[in-house]
């Protein structure tokens, strides 16, 4: 087999090399982006008068025939294809001969992997933050639908203070608005074209990367040959960008599956999401979730195993590089597939708004609400605090709630007779109609922050 790169050898390559360096398995998913670049660089090429105007035809419309066999399911890859870029180029030269070998010219596999792997995530990303958004709605409409639900906020698991469920669902909204902005940025910089770049000193043909960078919409081209074939930051940037969103997918999974453990039962999670056990005929699992929380794991490695792949690789191209879709392409996928399917689960779970409130009773969460209202009468808050510590000490020990607790008691421990009427009339709903500070679980605040979103969103 002669292979694009096998003119000085004589000897053919082994069989346990092709094996291990050929990553045609891999990289086939770039068939389509390949063929598109190719496209347009042949059409460059015979723009600039590199090659005659009937090969440049010639090319391009064997590339499209091409285009059409890999959309219909009809290229047949073949044991001999190195990677994508060969098994193009050798069904090209079957289809019109001779002068498929002339769209190699000034290009090299160098800068052509990196504009497919960039036409690929501009493709790729756009739909991660289409997914994004739409998750982020699903949850503004389960806020809309739930702004009347208190639940136990937690800090270090134990029952901390009470918030709006709401107010708890555009918290993810706010981490995810992020997650796209950070997605937007790295396009930014994926938005430039490497094509021209060649081997990685640039080429004797006076060919036009500005025309190809339009033709294929990247905003701006490399201003350095040797940057633009061995540069990876744009991979580095977008798995830690798809990393930190999978950790925020993995902990909403979190909550949502200790949420629907009967022991808290404040959700119930949807059937099509769950399975059952070969067992247990009883058990509801929330295998879905727990995956979308294990296949994290997966991402972060990802994103350790592409910075060392990168770490000690010297100036410009290595073959170490081709390794970096593995990563890549797993991160992706991943990442799209776990934030559409947390959207499902979360648009059809149902919330249970009596073991919420239940909850709330636990721990006496009331307890800051108290040394606030001291606070305000003038108490330092470092005494007030230790009142109700106190307070709540006894309560905890006499086994009763706050409320509960007899009027001498209060008394007697926090020397204020206005507390009494405060501790004996507070309640969940009062609690968080108390908060009034900007970005608190307040009704109002939180009632101005969906509608903001709403408008951002739509």
């Amino acid at each position: 087999m002669n292979y694009l790169w096998s003119g000085r050898f004589r000897k053919e390559l082994h069989e346990l090399a092709k094996s291990f360096t050929f990553s045609i398995d891999i990289d086939k998913s770039l068939a389509l982006f390949d063929i598109s670049g190719s496209i347009v660089h042949a059409m460059m090429l015979t723009r600039q008068k590199i090659i005659p105007e009937r090969d440049g035809k010639k090319i391009v419309s064997g590339l499209k025939k091409i285009e059409n066999e890999i959309k219909s399911g009809k290229f047949v890859f073949k044991t001999e294809d190195e990677d994508i870029h060969t098994a193009v180029e050798r069904r090209l030269v079957e289809l019109i001969g001779p002068a498929g070998g002339k769209l190699h010219t000034a290009r090299s596999r160098n800068d052509q992997i990196v504009l497919d792997e960039k036409l690929c995530l501009k493709q790729i990303l756009p739909d991660i933050v289409t997914a994004i958004t739409f998750l982020q709605k699903t949850l503004i409409v389960r806020a809309e639908e739930n702004l009347k639900i208190f639940l136990p906020a937690f800090t270090h698991f134990q029952p901390a203070q009470p918030v709006l469920l709401s107010h708890y669902f555009l918290a993810y909204v706010c981490m995810l608005e992020r997650d796209k902005k950070r997605i937007k940025e790295a396009l930014t910089r994926i938005n430039i074209s490497p094509l021209g770049a060649c081997a990685c000193t640039g080429t004797s043909f006076s060919v036009d990367p500005e025309y190809v960078a339009k033709k294929l919409g990247f905003e701006d081209v490399f201003n350095n040959s040797m940057d633009a074939v061995s540069d990876r930051d744009f991979i580095l940037e977008t798995v830690c960008c798809l990393g930190i969103l999978m950790v925020h997918l993995s902990r909403m999974a979190e909550d949502l599956i200790l949420w629907h453990s009967p022991l808290i039962g404040f959700v119930d999670l949807p059937e099509e999401f769950c399975t059952g056990s070969s067992i247990m005929p009883q058990k509801k699992n929330p295998d879905v979730l727990e995956l979308i929380r294990g296949r994290t794991s997966a991402v972060i490695g990802n994103i350790a195993g592409v910075f060392s792949l990168m770490k000690g690789l010297p100036l410009s191209y290595n073959r170490d590089m081709q390794e970096d879709k593995r990563f890549l392409f797993e991160t992706c996928e991943i990442s799209y597939l776990s934030t559409v399917i947390i959207g499902k689960i979360i648009e059809k779970t149902r919330m249970d708004p009596r073991r919420m409130s239940e909850a709330c009773k636990l721990g006496y969460i009331e307890a800051t609400d108290i040394a606030e209202f001291l606070a305000r009468k003038g108490v330092p808050f470092r005494k007030a605090h230790h009142i109700v510590a106190e307070l709540v000490g006894t309560a905890a020990k006499k086994g009763v709630l706050l409320k509960d607790l007899d009027e001498k008691t209060i008394k007697e421990i926090s020397g204020n007779n206005d507390i009494i009427e405060f501790i004996k009339k507070l309640n969940f709903e009062k609690s968080i109609n108390l908060k009034v500070s900007h970005g608190g679980t307040g009704v109002k605040e939180v009632k101005r922050e969906l509608k903001k979103w709403k408008n951002i969103l739509n």
